[in-house]
């Protein structure tokens, strides 16, 4: 049973982080561009760091806590570096997509 959900969460993980990458590569510009990496790569290693945790505690005897801890720097990292990036792309002006500015939404009213 574990083997399961250990190939499960390894599929649903590695969909994520492929979706994420995806759209780092598509968006039009910087400010969408920064959502792949830090909202779908960052739930796509959760999902493969718990099917490690899974896979380690049926192999050895506890919990591994290097799992535990990759996850939770993750966790608070991931958000915090997104933050940075944008106010530091603010700063420096970089422009933006009519779509992420809401131009376009207010040009069809």
């Amino acid at each position: 049973m574990s083997e399961w959900i250990i190939s499960i969460l390894l599929l649903i993980g590695g969909v994520f982080v492929l979706i994420g990458s995806i759209g780092l590569v598509k968006m039009p510009d910087f400010f969408m561009r920064l959502h792949g990496p830090t909202k779908a790569t960052t739930l796509g290693m959760a999902c493969l760091l718990t099917a490690a945790m899974v896979y380690f505690s049926q192999s050895l005897e506890g919990i591994s806590a290097k799992e535990i801890l990759i996850s939770i720097f993750l966790i608070l990292t991931a958000p915090i570096s997104g933050y940075m990036l944008i106010k530091s792309a603010i700063h420096h002006k970089l422009p933006a997509a009519k779509k992420t500015t809401g131009e376009e939404k207010i040009e069809e009213d």
